[in-house]
């Protein structure tokens, strides 16, 4: 995220940074799932992103 972005609610999820990447992993009560469940996390950012690009992925 650049200097003017920023995430100004998360749910979830825990929300960590490191320089213009964000990162979010799951909270204690979602972190295991048996087979055929699902959970979601959300977000609200604001800013101008230059190049927005998302990505998602599973450890």
């Amino acid at each position: 995220m650049g200097g003017s972005q920023s995430i100004g609610q998360l749910w979830n999820g825990t929300l960590s940074t490191s320089g213009s990447t964000a990162t979010v992993r799951n909270v204690a009560y979602n972190g295991s799932l048996a087979s055929g469940a699902r959970t979601s996390f959300g977000f609200l950012g604001s800013g101008t992103p230059a190049t927005p690009s998302p990505t998602c992925a599973s450890p």
